[in-house]
């Protein structure tokens, strides 16, 4: 099974998950980390891995904010083993992602963070057991029936306006309606995948997660 890495700046394995082994990588930053950030990924069923351009972006953003990026295949995507579970299962996905991380790296968990699907998972997640920070894109308030939970921390959402995935003017009021404020960033002109808008992307996830 994977071991934290010591001195290498990246590393690839399996852990143990609640449906069987979970595909994990851990990139770390230059200096050695202050905490990590688990980043989950949009939709197994429709393409989504840890792989994805979006959450890659995530991942170097938090590098960047001097964070170890934590990002892992949800159960039966790529090498991970198990079934498509309806978005419950995945919740426990990102439970075990991040009580690994934490229990190998000894870091503190800096923030949970996820792209579409896994930003609803990576919500759940934080709802019910705190995460200092979350940090979403492209959060799809339907999967709550638009009774979007309010975690304790701080939390950025960040859409593209023109996401034709989403019912994104829902989901940016859903999350504009909750107390206390959810600090919505919108990124104009920008689709669901935020094609032609990583940069700015990143850039907002690197503010955010290296703020204290």
């Amino acid at each position: 099974m994977l071991k934290w890495p010591d001195d290498k700046k990246s590393v690839q394995g399996l852990i143990e998950g609640p449906a069987g082994a979970l595909q994990v990588d851990v990139d770390l930053p230059k200096d050695p980390p202050r905490g990590l950030v688990v980043i989950a990924h949009p939709h197994p069923q429709q393409g989504g891995t840890k792989d994805n351009k979006v959450v890659f972006m995530l991942g170097r953003a938090a590098n960047e904010a001097g964070l170890a990026a934590v990002r892992f295949n949800f159960r039966g995507v790529g090498d991970s083993e198990g079934e498509y579970d309806d978005g419950v299962g995945e919740v426990d996905d990102v439970r075990a992602v991040r009580d690994w991380a934490v229990g190998a790296s000894r870091l503190d968990l800096a923030a949970l963070a996820g792209f579409s699907f896994g930003s609803a998972a990576a919500l759940r997640v934080a709802a019910t057991q705190s995460a200092p920070k979350l940090l979403t894109v492209g959060f799809p308030s339907a999967y709550f029936d638009n009774d979007v939970p309010r975690p304790d921390g701080r939390w950025l959402a960040i859409f593209g306006d023109a996401d034709d995935v989403i019912d994104v003017s829902a989901s940016i009021d859903a999350l504009r309606a909750l107390e206390p404020a959810v600090d919505v960033q919108i990124l104009e002109g920008a689709g669901h995948f935020l094609h032609g808008r990583l940069t700015d992307l990143r850039k907002r996830a690197v503010s955010f997660l290296g703020e204290e």
